[in-house]
């Protein structure tokens, strides 16, 4: 029933109408396990291909690089603006207490997410290879780590994230059809199935299809939110400031109460380190990377302050706690007739926030596979138009099922644990490798006070919900979490698969007309 995994079975050649370049495919069983190894051995530039028995330059089967710095800094902008900002600030200000204490956390979200882009821009541009955390725990600490990072996002993190996205963008979508009454359940969760199927297809048709609609979409989320910016800005100009009186009264003081906000606040933030996911596919990433992550993260960070200002000048606390959707709430007021364009808004920036999160998460599992912690067919790309579509297919099946079941929302309340966790454990990499690897060539380098800073928060972060108000639940993460143990031994470690993957890997093949790519070279 299991076999040992071979190096090359049951694994198709790319078809003759692609040339192949070398002769070891890319899906490399034993990973390479430092930085320095990836470093200090010379590379062949892609830009120099090489030459056929028949003297005739070999085209390699490899992710293109199509994203500029206008791209890359589109995608992390239109990933992190989806539905949060117009949901989280409820549960911010519910756990804070007071307008003053939320506007400081939504600034301490920012404040964090910019120490980790500064950190992830040197991971980056150290480890050019897609895959983010992932593939910069593999380099710096080894396979273990790297695959207990893939368990936790393949089966909790990234499916739970883009099911509720979906069905925030179905809620919306579908609510003006059933005016006064509550949507059924069944019409939301088939239009976030098929919001889901959209999304795939166009993520595997074309990457700069993708990539242009991430571009247009992200423009309109940053109309929407300047619009309700600009508006409370109009309101306080005009006097309406009645609302920010004693603004910090009643604030929440308690050690873990605070972390639970943050992690509401977070939530609106996630998809910062979204460029890092498609490293390979960046147009000289040593200097786009962290040019897109400095003017993304702060750009987005300043509008969300913006727009909770503008939230609470129109809405007193505890009318933005009573409404069942802040920003909706707050378009009746401002706009009057034109209050429709804020469920258009809502409904375009959760669909860009999927798009985004599909065309990065697809890559995690892409180079998950390719270094043999995956399946094989999933370290695939389609042979004509590049694209990585065996892993979008898989992300896209895994989100309509939890989306199918409905029993993501308890899941994502406790997944930020784990996301802070994998946060602290990848930046802990890279003060590993400031200490212990110093010589390593560096395009950008960050402080090193900034790591040290964004691990002592992080580890806050972690602990603080725990102590303050222990639940069973944080227990069941934690050995959720330590159960992808039991599939490393034997699918890893020892190399062991079903015999029946092999065939269905052939036929998966030719059904997708997919073929595994060439070895990643850094240029």
């Amino acid at each position: 029933m299991w076999v040992r995994e071979v190096e090359g079975a049951a694994i198709l050649p790319p078809p003759p109408w692609i040339a192949w370049a070398g002769t070891a495919q890319q899906t490399d069983s034993k990973p390479r396990s430092t930085v320095q190894t990836h470093a200090e051995v010379e590379k062949p530039s892609q830009a120099h291909p090489s030459v056929a028995m028949d003297g005739k330059p070999e085209e390699k089967l490899m992710l293109k690089r199509e994203l500029g710095l206008f791209s890359a800094g589109s995608l992390i902008a239109g990933t992190m603006i989806g539905s949060g900002i117009f949901m989280s600030p409820q549960g911010v200000l519910f756990y804070m207490g007071s307008l003053g204490g939320s506007l400081v956390i939504w600034a301490a979200c920012g404040f964090m997410a910019m120490l980790g882009a500064l950190c992830y821009a040197e991971l980056g541009t150290t480890i050019k290879e897609s895959g983010n955390d992932y593939i910069y725990l593999l380099r710096i600490y080894g396979p273990l780590p790297a695959f207990l990072y893939t368990y936790i996002s393949v089966f909790l993190l990234s499916p739970a994230s883009n099911a509720a996205v979906a069905l925030s963008f179905a809620q919306y979508v579908v609510n003006p059809f059933y005016p006064g009454c509550a949507s059924p359940e069944a019409v939301v969760k088939i239009t976030a199935i098929a919001c889901i199927l959209v999304v795939v297809t166009v993520n595997c048709l074309d990457v700069k299809v993708a990539t242009s609609v991430i571009t247009i979409l992200t423009a309109a989320k940053l109309v929407s939110l300047l619009l309700i910016a600009v508006g409370g800005v109009a309101l306080l100009v005009m006097g309406h400031t009645g609302h920010f009186q004693n603004a910090f009264q009643g604030t929440a003081t308690g050690f873990g109460v605070i972390g639970i906000a943050f992690y509401q606040g977070h939530w609106p933030y996630g998809g910062w380190n979204t460029a890092n996911f498609v490293t390979e596919e960046l147009k000289r990433p040593e200097v786009n990377l962290p040019r897109a992550l400095m003017i993304a993260v702060p750009l987005v960070t300043c509008l969300y302050i913006m727009v909770n200002i503008s939230y609470f000048t129109v809405m007193s606390t505890g009318e933005l706690l009573a409404s069942g959707a802040v920003a909706v709430s707050w378009g009746s007021r401002v706009l009057g007739s034109w209050m429709w364009l804020m469920p258009l808004a809502v409904a375009m920036s959760t669909f860009g926030s999927i798009n985004g999160g599909f065309f990065s998460g697809g890559r995690l599992y892409y180079a998950a596979a390719r270094e043999g912690h995956l399946p094989a067919i999933l370290s695939m790309i389609h042979v004509r138009r590049l694209t990585p579509s065996p892993a979008l297919i898989f992300t896209a099946i895994s989100s309509i099922i939890l989306i199918i079941q409905g029993n993501f929302s308890s899941i994502i309340n406790y997944s930020s644990i784990c996301t802070w966790t994998i946060y602290a454990v990848t930046v802990s990499s890279l003060l590993y490798m400031k200490i212990k690897k110093p010589d390593i060539p560096r395009p950008y380098k960050v402080p090193i006070i900034v790591p040290v800073l964004f691990l002592i928060i992080s580890i806050y972060l972690i602990l603080a919900p725990v102590i303050d108000s222990p639940q069973i639940e944080f227990l069941y993460v934690f050995l959720f979490a330590l159960s992808g143990i039991i599939l490393y031994i034997p699918l890893v470690h020892y190399k062991l698969q079903p015999r029946f993957l092999s065939s269905a890997t052939l036929h998966l093949q030719l059904l997708l007309e997919v073929a595994p790519t060439d070895k990643f070279e850094d240029e």
